[in-house]
């Protein structure tokens, strides 16, 4: 079997996001991932240069003219990500009782002083705060503020503190902006690159999104926003951050150590329940196979938790440091390829439409309306394909947000949104810039599946479109065709 039928063969509905880091990033390593079932490569702006992340940008675009596929690329902006600076050694142990200094003057970390990447501590911070570092392995409480603008912090939970180590204040109101300056440099090589998606770090509020949005726009930049949730107050903003963006991750490292661990996985149930009901992508990101990292086989808790993010309805499930530095890259995709495809099999609730009918107050009701209507045709006819066509996107998203059991194909001729909806669950994007009657359309796109060898003669298919054609108007048609 050649590499790129062994590529076609694969079908999975959820979707993978792969992070790119030193274990994966050469060409020959990515191909090798995308035919292991990667739909999306993640590239973490928290490391690497521009001109590495140009290379591995050529590299994924290099393999999709190579093997005929799609795969989108995100941009993960950092975002004010406070850090500790240098540390002598790259250790330095602390114990329950020391008394530490955070200090916004740059020096080499140790028990005496250590540098702390937030010029504002001192201001936001008060006594009794919790600070986390490293992901919540070492606990300090908040002792004094200094004049000078130095806070010292008393251990409550010790241990090993390394370089560039990521700090958190579960317990602070932090006032950095959104976009950092790296941000902003950052962002500008996301738009000159025209990445697929961009993701935006530690939002907090829908401004949060406007900032970047507006960024894009005035660069007429098509890329597709994805807000991270990882702080408590973007859940309390939760029902306008969704509106607001384009796509949602559930980025748990940094939740969980904002929040009491206990709430993460209800948080995680109802964001994705909240992202089906407004048709938008969400990603279950952090820690799902970690200890594949150095081993050959994940946890049995790991194997559970990508299977019960799949169930739950998530569009996709995200790998960082499995697939970036860990030692068995392409064997963590194969494993959560299938994780994914034994509950897509046996245990998954597919035509969902009955749990999220269009609400009439809406204003996209009547094509919500038309897009619901031709995923349950689909389910009481037994098709064999819904097809659907988008200029946005958002038809795309909102047939792939009533999990439909038929395999779902849509047809732009937005070339941006072929990548793009790589994300989205259960999507099959194919190219398509031909605009005649739309009977002829539909006879077209079912004659392009039925070479391709997705449909054959007899099968049913229901295709959704909109007519007039030429004025490119909201979804508002149905029609169910045998194929001959």
């Amino acid at each position: 079997m050649s590499q790129q039928q062994e590529f076609k063969n694969i079908h999975h509905k959820t979707k993978i996001v792969a992070t790119v880091g030193p274990a994966c990033d050469s060409y020959d390593q990515l191909k090798n991932l995308v035919i292991a079932g990667v739909n999306v490569f993640r590239l973490n702006f928290s490391h690497g240069s521009h001109e590495d992340k140009k290379k591995i940008i050529d590299h994924i675009r290099g393999i999709n003219k190579e093997l005929g596929c799609s795969i989108a690329i995100l941009g993960d902006l950092q975002g004010p990500k406070l850090r500790v600076g240098e540390i002598a050694d790259n250790r330095l142990e602390v114990k329950a009782g020391d008394i530490l200094t955070f200090t916004n003057e740059k020096c080499i970390g140790t028990l005496e002083k250590i540098y702390v990447s937030y010029p504002n501590l001192a201001g936001d911070v008060v006594v009794g705060n919790t600070i986390m570092i490293d992901d919540g392995k070492i606990e300090v409480i908040v002792s004094s503020v200094e004049k000078n603008g130095d806070v010292k912090v008393k251990v409550t939970l010790g241990g090993i503190i390394s370089s560039k180590k990521g700090i958190n204040l579960p317990d602070t109101k932090i006032s950095l902006p959104a976009l950092t300056e790296k941000d902003l440099e950052d962002a500008d090589f996301i738009i000159k690159e025209k990445l697929d998606w961009v993701a935006l770090s530690f939002v907090k509020r829908v401004a949060d999104i406007e900032m970047l949005r507006d960024i894009l726009n005035k660069n007429n930049c098509k890329s597709k926003i994805i807000a991270k949730i990882e702080m408590p107050e973007a859940l309390t903003n939760i029902r306008d951050i969704i509106h607001a963006s384009d796509a949602i991750m559930i980025a748990r490292g940094d939740l969980g150590v904002e929040l009491p661990v206990e709430k993460i996985p209800l948080i995680q149930k109802e964001l994705i329940r909240k992202c089906l009901h407004r048709a938008k992508p969400v990603i279950v990101a952090t820690q799902m196979m970690e200890s594949m990292i150095d081993r050959v086989k994940p946890n049995r808790s790991e194997i559970t938790d990508v299977a019960n993010a799949v169930i739950e309805g998530a569009d996709a499930v995200m790998l960082s440091g499995e697939t970036a530095t860990g030692q068995f890259p392409v064997l963590v995709i194969e494993t959560m390829r299938k994780i994914i495809h034994e509950v897509e099999q046996n245990g998954y609730k597919y035509n969902r439409a009955d749990d999220f009918k269009p609400q009439s107050h809406s204003p996209s009701f009547l094509s919500d309306a038309v897009c619901y209507n031709g995923c349950k045709l689909a389910e009481d006819s037994d098709a064999k394909a819904i097809i659907g066509m988008t200029q946005s996107g958002y038809t795309a998203f909102m047939l792939s947000s009533f999990r439909p059991k038929a395999p779902l194909f849509i047809f732009t001729k937005e070339k941006s949104l072929v990548n793009q909806l790589s994300l989205s669950w259960g999507a099959k994007t194919i190219y398509y810039n031909k605009e005649e009657s739309l009977d002829n359309i539909i006879k077209d796109q079912i004659s392009i599946l039925k070479k391709q060898g997705y449909v054959q003669t007899g099968d049913v298919v229901v295709n959704t479109g909109s007519t007039p054609v030429e004025l490119h108007l909201p979804t508002n048609v149905i029609k169910i065709s045998k194929v001959e």
